[in-house]
């Protein structure tokens, strides 16, 4: 019988076909008082550490200041509610629920707020001056942080006082971005001075690499301080790229980050850029503490038009096309119809006193008419206030001379009257245009039209710039106007066409006002 059976297990006696028990052997052996420390070293590995870099320090006291920044921010738009919801003159006790409670809620509030503009990533040293990616998540981290706050009220059945809300939340944003703003101009003027700066190795194609210096030398508030590049072939290939020493092939890139104290390794489109070469690449970047930057083979396509799917684990960028068509730009032609209406209203007076100027100082009309090619390259009449002698069209080659081409526009043009010299810098002569923009021949924004023998002058890329009406100002008229160089007009010019959106119109509306009262570029 069973019960009879005394059975005796020897612990040493594991069957070799039994897994599990080879696995507490294994266990057993390295866990128990023999094992020896060399055979639990063999497992043992070290996470690397990455190294702290020059711009840490910067970093941290940006993180820091961001941190000021939207605890004041939030604070006062939290405090402003408050107060303007309840009678300060009544005294309330800390859980009496008129006011005492909301005390409570809104340190509650405060302390939530800073903590989800955190957890949206809107503090982070690589946010932090960007714009738009900056004030996005600031947005997100708001309007998250009060549709937290309404679940949580409805579940515990809190009648939160919608006074309240409705000055908090807007007040309490519109602080917070104020201060992101205040916050990134601070940063852009000290990066113009040399400082607040990530050192950056290149790495790539000498073609692909010269363009990625070029333009981070340009946007020179991005940050990025171009230290060295590593191209194929390595040091003794070629001569420096853009100025720029080649310090060593592309597989030495981490090396070379490590040796020059990098602080970000961009890598460009190139043949040796592979998913394996990639991976292998962050992760020989871990200890050095750079950090990676993949620069995809795709330039000026904005932010909006750019969407991530992730494919077996690798991240694919779908580019979405532009919005020539459709709903968006009904919106944008209601937008120019109230914009133009508002701003004729307004400049209806001083505009008239300046065709009075014009008539009483030269021979010829007030108003300049000339035809100019518009959308789909159809011609229109342009409106303008005189700026020039009667008769300068004529004077045209006089005036120009040799170095007549498209966008080129004389600094010293012999034409142009004295009183069209104030209306120019001021871009007063424009204005008529408002009309141009009620008949629907141009829009508020847009590349500026121009006559047919300059369009006669296109290739096809640059034919690109008739998708879309012309506008009264546009992106390259506040980047720099006249004073930029041919192909950056260009270049300005193709971005808004790709790009363009509602707000981003705002935005140059805005800076065209600037660029109104304190004039650069315009004669």
């Amino acid at each position: 019988m069973i019960s009879g059976w005394i059975v005796t297990i020897d612990r040493n006696a594991v069957p070799v076909t039994d897994p599990y028990r080879e696995t507490d052997a294994l266990e057993e052996q390295f866990s128990g008082p023999s094992a020896r420390t060399e055979d639990r070293d063999a497992f043992r590995i070290d996470i690397p550490r990455p190294r702290r870099g020059a711009a840490a320090r910067w970093q941290d006291d940006l993180n820091t200041q961001a941190l000021v920044y939207d605890l004041i921010a939030v604070s006062l738009g939290v405090g402003l509610g408050y107060f303007l919801r309840f009678d300060r003159a009544v005294e309330v006790e800390l859980l009496e629920p008129r006011g005492g409670l909301y005390v409570l809620l809104s340190v509650v509030l405060v302390e939530g707020w800073v903590l989800a503009l955190g957890l949206a990533g809107s503090r982070r040293p690589e946010v932090i001056g960007s714009g738009r990616e900056e004030y996005l998540r600031a947005i997100r981290g708001t309007l998250g942080m009060f549709g937290l706050l309404a679940v949580v009220c409805f579940l515990a059945k809190f009648d939160l006082a919608r006074s309240y809300v409705a000055v908090t939340l807007p007040v309490g944003l519109a602080l917070l971005l104020l201060g992101r703003w205040l916050l990134q101009r601070r940063l852009h003027e000290r990066r113009r001075r040399g400082e607040c700066r990530r050192r950056t190795v290149l790495v790539g194609s000498r073609a692909a690499v010269g363009d990625l210096g070029r333009r981070i030398e340009r946007a020179s508030g991005a940050g990025f301080e171009v230290v060295g590049v590593c191209v194929r072939g390595g040091v003794g290939s070629a001569s420096p790229v853009e100025g720029v020493p080649v310090l060593g092939s592309v597989e030495q890139a981490a090396d070379v980050a490590a040796r020059v104290d990098a602080d970000a390794v961009a890598v460009t489109a190139h043949e040796d850029a592979t998913p394996a070469a990639l991976k292998q690449l962050a992760w020989d970047l871990e200890p050095t503490g750079a950090k990676l930057v993949v620069v995809p083979g795709l330039a000026d396509v904005a932010a909006p038009r750019l969407v991530i799917t992730p494919v077996d684990g690798t991240p694919m960028v779908q580019v979405t096309h532009p919005g020539y068509t459709g709903l968006q730009h009904v919106a944008k032609r209601a937008f120019d119809v109230a914009g133009a209406t508002v701003i004729l209203a307004v400049t209806l007076v001083p505009l008239v006193v300046c065709a009075v100027l014009v008539r009483l100082t030269s021979r010829g009309p007030a108003l300049f008419r000339q035809q100019r090619i518009g959308l789909n390259g159809e011609p229109f009449t342009m409106y303008k206030l005189r700026s020039m002698r009667l008769g300068s069209e004529a004077r045209l080659s006089e005036a120009l001379g040799a170095e007549a081409g498209v966008f080129y526009k004389p600094r010293n043009d012999p034409r142009v009257t004295r009183v069209g010299r104030f209306l120019r810098k001021y871009s007063i002569d424009e204005f008529p245009q408002l009309i141009n923009v009620l008949k629907g021949d141009m829009s508020l924004v847009g590349p500026r039209p121009q006559v047919a023998d300059e369009v006669r002058q296109y290739d096809d890329t640059w034919k690109r710039r008739l998708y879309v009406k012309p506008g009264l100002t546009g992106l390259w008229q506040v980047s720099g106007r006249n004073d930029l160089p041919v192909d950056q007009s260009v270049r300005l010019d193709l971005y808004y066409v790709e790009n363009w959106s509602l707000l981003g119109d705002v935005a140059i509306i805005l800076r065209t006002a600037r660029e109104v009262f304190m004039p650069s570029g315009a004669y």
